[in-house]
């Protein structure tokens, strides 16, 4: 059976490092194409029809209110199937103490009953969060492996820690 690496990643201002920093790649697309490059996965970016702005303090408040209405934005596309996929690296920012609800929409999407999840979560010091328990609530036939947190600031230099994680 194939594996497969679905990410949500934002690039463009960014909390980094306890500053305000201007990304052209998000972090945890670093971190994805990391894994990708040790597994030879397939890739598929999570990505909401109406992205979040490029503002950061825009972007936090849309999340926010997003998580608040418990929303689940629609996504751009979808795989068409994962039923040829076991395994799938899970992988997103923390967003107020959880996953982007992108995330939600894509995980309850799908039927997972029978697969195994890896959580990997970039973050500024909120690791994981809730996001391996939400993960656990929407997915409840699949098995959710322990979850990895990285600091989004230091995940160019984490790949022996995603070595050994996969």
């Amino acid at each position: 059976m194939e594996k497969l690496i679905a990410y949500f990643s934002r690039k463009d201002e960014n909390y980094v490092n306890g500053m305000i920093k201007n990304l052209d790649v998000g972090n945890t697309e670093v971190a994805a194409g990391m894994i990708q490059k040790l597994t030879d996965a397939a890739l598929f970016k999570i990505e909401p029809q109406r992205p979040y702005s490029k503002s950061y303090n825009e972007c936090i408040a849309q999340a926010q209110d997003d998580q608040k209405r418990d929303a689940r934005p629609e996504l751009k596309n979808y795989p068409e199937s994962l039923n040829d996929y076991q395994t799938i690296y899970l992988c997103y920012p923390n967003y107020w103490g959880t996953m982007p609800m992108a995330v939600f929409t894509f995980l309850e999407r799908f039927d997972m009953t029978g697969k195994t999840i890896k959580p990997l979560c970039t973050h500024e010091g909120s690791g994981l969060g809730s996001s391996v328990s939400d993960i656990k609530r929407l997915c409840p036939g699949a098995k959710v492996e322990e979850g990895l947190a990285l600091r989004g600031g230091s995940v160019s230099r984490a790949e022996e820690q995603i070595k050994e994680w996969v």
